[in-house]
C-alpha cells in the first residue's frame, strides 16, 4: 500500500523554506520600492510586480500552492456549470424583492404606529 505520508513529511521543510523565501522576496521588493522613491515610478511598479511574480511562482511549487492552484481550477470549472439568470427572471425577481422591501416597510410602520397610539394612550390616560 502506497502512502504519500512520508512524501508530505520530506517536503514539509523545503516548502516553508520556499514559502519564506517568496515572502522574504516581496518583503525586499517593498523595502526597494519605497528606498528608491526618487526613481520613476513606472520603474519601480514594473519591479514590484516582477518579485511579486517570481514570489508566486516560487510559491506555487509548494504544496500548499499546488493545491490553491488546483482549488482555483475547480472553482473555476464550478462557475462555468452555473446557470445564470436570464434579464427577464432578473429583473422579475428584482421587483418582487423591491415590492416585499415596500409592503414589509409599510407593515412595520403600521406596527410601529400602533404600538406608539398604545404607549401614549396607557402612559397619558
Amino acid at each position: 500500500m502506497n502512502s504519500t505520508k512520508p512524501e508530505t513529511q520530506a517536503s514539509a521543510p523545503a516548502d516553508t523554506r520556499k514559502l519564506l523565501a517568496a515572502g522574504f522576496i516581496i518583503l525586499i521588493a517593498l523595502v526597494a520600492f519605497y528606498v528608491f522613491a526618487n526613481h520613476s515610478l513606472l520603474m519601480r511598479v514594473l519591479g514590484l510586480l516582477g518579485a511579486t511574480g517570481v514570489a508566486v511562482w516560487i510559491a506555487l511549487k509548494t504544496e500548499l500552492g499546488v493545491e490553491t492552484l488546483e482549488f482555483m481550477q475547480g472553482s473555476r470549472a464550478e462557475l462555468r456549470k452555473v446557470v445564470w439568470p436570464t434579464r427577464a427572471e432578473t429583473t422579475q425577481t428584482t421587483l418582487i424583492v423591491i415590492a416585499m422591501v415596500v409592503i414589509m416597510g409599510l407593515l412595520l410602520w403600521l406596527l410601529d404606529v400602533l404600538l406608539f397610539w398604545l404607549v401614549r394612550l396607557i402612559t397619558t390616560g
